[in-house]
């Protein structure tokens, strides 16, 4: 199974529908501060599962903390302002341990990064629209196949 992972695209809705497009795959999950992009991402491509959680500059009802289930994976979901992830992952990876979860997804620094924290897939996306730190436009793809967990960054030319 192939996850587009994605975060931070502050009203982008051409590159969120351009990753979508050219990089095919069997779920999108966006991790907060676009809702508006993707409300109208899901309107165009009805049958391509997404999940979407709400971050700090988002105004809907979208929770902030979702876990998904995916190849005997459980997958923790947050835009991160919640769990000081500014801060570092400490909290980030307590909160996947006592959900049950392997995996943990976080944005809101715009800054990409994957590592493995107490047997954690830990992975911040980027922001393919706003990165900063010097960093190019990002996103994240997740492959999860035969109990493997491969992660990693995808960087945009613009």
């Amino acid at each position: 199974m192939k996850i587009l992972v994605v975060s931070d695209t502050h009203r982008n809705y051409n590159v969120l529908e351009g990753i979508i497009g050219n990089d095919p795959a069997d779920m999108l999950i966006h991790l907060g501060d676009g809702e508006r992009e993707f409300e109208d991402v899901s309107n165009v491509f009805p049958q391509f599962p997404m999940v979407y959680v709400g971050g700090n500059c988002d105004y809907g009802t979208h929770k902030t903390l979702h876990i998904v289930k995916a190849e005997g994976h459980n997958i923790l979901c947050c835009h991160g302002h919640t769990l000081g992830v500014r801060a570092g992952t400490g909290l980030l990876v307590s909160a996947a341990v006592q959900n049950g979860c392997d995996i943990a997804l976080y944005g809101h620094t715009h800054l990409y990064k994957t590592e493995v924290v107490n047997g954690v897939h830990v992975m911040n996306p980027g922001s393919p629209s706003e990165p900063r730190g010097g960093n190019k436009p990002s996103y994240g793809v997740i492959e999860l196949a035969d109990g493997r967990v491969d992660m990693k960054i995808v960087i945009l030319e613009r």
